[in-house]
């Protein structure tokens, strides 16, 4: 029942090449990643292993550190591709006006076919301008996880989960609607 006003799609070569344009993201990974079945671009595996810790990501690793899922769940994903949104947000604000368009033409070359969107270059310098303004301790993000969904199973046979409306309301009010 929401309306989608605009979209911006955005392909794995656009991640990787968008990161890689700035310069790589610094992330701390709270635990270690070890998939030794993480799948490569050829239906092979492309075993992926990142110790705990502060690292540094060029665009390949952060896009294998945030598609990753074996180790743990689809909400671990999530999480992960939540922090790796927020470092791009930072090291665009750490770079600031001047870096970033010292940066402008190398990233939009480096993305360009790897976004499509119905927005306008004005509408998207404005977005980012009003995501820049944010302070990061004005930011909150969750993961609806397993504390908010049950299990089921479909009479085809397959696992699904069920969201619990009342327990994500809560999370959603916090989210959006609490000061």
């Amino acid at each position: 029942g929401f309306p989608v006003n605009h979209y911006i799609l955005c392909d794995f070569s656009a991640v990787i090449n968008g990161i890689n344009a700035l310069g790589g993201i610094d992330l701390n990974v709270p635990v270690a990643i070890n998939d030794p079945t993480y799948p490569d671009m050829n239906y092979g595996f492309d075993p992926l292993f990142i110790p705990a810790g502060p690292n540094h990501f060029d665009g390949a690793t952060a896009l294998k550190y945030a598609r990753t899922r074996h180790q743990d769940n689809d909400f671990g994903r999530a999480a992960r591709q939540q922090q790796v949104i927020l470092a791009v947000r930072l090291k665009v604000s750490d770079l600031g006006f001047t870096g970033m368009i010292a940066h402008a033409g190398t990233l939009y070359q480096q993305v360009e076919n790897g976004i499509r969107t119905d927005l306008s270059l004005e509408q998207m310098i404005r977005l980012a301008t009003a995501a820049n303004s944010i302070e990061s301790e004005n930011i909150r993000n969750e993961v609806l996880n397993f504390d908010y969904v049950s299990s089921y199973r479909t009479e085809a046979g397959a696992q699904v989960l069920i969201l619990e409306n009342e327990k994500a309301a809560v999370l959603i009010q916090t989210l959006f609607y609490s000061e």
